[in-house]
């Protein structure tokens, strides 16, 4: 039985010119953590998660100069920008004026259909998708009333198909879905249980996951489980952390799925007794030399010259490290010894013709 089920195929929408859902590649996406409206600080994050993969990227409107701020930012910036909308329905008109791409509304504490009938309005004649983003943590009343003041993956499921209806109501259709809780269980269950009664795409994600180490973890759990079972159009991991980490690890989980492959795939031993090299240091410098490469090619990091090619026999291009000296292979074989010094820079210069030649095979 094979690990990735087949995708569920659901409507598709655009955003800002990024195709979602209906096989498209699933996107990965971040949201900053500056202030909208400083400008300056926004658009230099946002120009760092564009050379690392980011596709997508979402910013918080909390009053009306961030949301005036929109406008400054598209004009620096080349991917699509989704306004984070909570509370006030003015705030998502000022920001599909100002130039957002998308939206995201939480019907927890969007209320009314007069209020949910202007954005619905609006985002129809500018052609701007809206996401309907669910939180356990923000559900509404009459929901967690019913549903015994727990958050289940029902009342979840009830709360997003209520808003959905009611924007469809207002012949707005152009719709995506999150539904996200901060445990894993609660999540995957409650996208099971969304993705069997819809066909639109779903963003998924588990919300506020944590720090670097415990929010990757339950990020690659829920995110890999649903994928696995082919649901998912779009995916953030969402950390406490610079935003950076957080498309990092999106495309870690991809590519461990084997879903989209993007930049390299670095496979490195563990420490042992017989490394006598600083194998740690070794690893990040690549990792961070790296970071913005987009070709797929699979490296070997390994730490003995005696087990380490046969170990990463698959790997395009590998080296391994002893004392004073290690070897360059690839796919297992040795091609020649290196000073331990020049370890990095020689597996740099691989990469670097590697990648070339997957340009020029592209070209031809």
């Amino acid at each position: 039985m094979p690990l990735i089920a087949r995708r569920k195929q659901t409507r598709q929408i655009s955003i800002g010119g990024v195709r979602i859902g209906s096989g498209a590649p699933i996107a990965v996406q971040s949201m900053t953590n500056t202030y909208t409206h400083d400008v300056a600080a926004t658009v230099a994050q946002i120009h760092r998660l564009e050379p690392v993969g980011c596709e997508l990227v979402r910013v918080a409107v909390p009053d009306q100069p961030a949301a005036e701020a929109i406008t400054s930012i598209k004009k620096e910036i080349s991917i699509p920008l989704i306004a984070d909308i909570h509370f006030d329905y003015r705030l998502a008109l000022a920001a599909m004026k100002a130039g957002a791409d998308g939206l995201r509304i939480n019907p927890g504490n969007i209320s009314g259909p007069k209020k949910i009938k202007a954005i619905a309005k609006e985002a129809k004649e500018r052609g701007i998708p809206i996401r309907v983003g669910v939180n356990a943590g923000s559900l509404e009343k009459d929901l967690l009333k019913k549903y015994k003041g727990v958050a289940t993956p029902q009342a979840m499921v009830e709360s997003a198909l209520r808003h959905v209806e009611q924007l469809k109501s207002f012949d707005f259709h152009d719709i995506k879905v999150s539904i996200k809780a901060s445990d894993v269980e609660r999540t995957v269950e409650a996208y099971r249980l969304l993705s069997s009664q819809t066909d639109l795409p779903l963003h998924v994600g588990v919300t506020e996951a944590g720090s670097l180490f415990s929010g990757t973890v339950k990020s690659a759990l829920g995110i890999g489980i649903l994928l696995a079972e082919g649901i998912g159009d779009t995916i953030r991991v969402s950390l406490t952390r610079d935003p950076v980490d957080e498309v990092r690890v999106g495309y870690e989980i991809l590519k461990a799925l084997k879903i989209r492959q993007r930049g390299p795939e670095i496979v490195s031993c563990p420490t042992c007794g017989r490394c006598e090299i600083d194998l740690v240091e070794i690893v990040e410098r690549v990792e961070s030399t790296l970071l913005t490469n987009t070709t797929p090619v699979q490296l070997a990091i390994m730490g003995c010259v005696v087990n380490g090619p046969g170990e990463a026999r698959e790997a395009d291009i590998g080296i391994a490290g002893g004392k004073g000296h290690g070897v360059l292979f690839k796919k297992g074989k040795v091609v020649r010894k290196v000073k331990e010094r020049t370890l990095v820079e020689v597996l740099l210069k691989e990469v670097e013709a590697y990648e070339t030649r997957h340009r020029d095979g592209k070209r031809k």
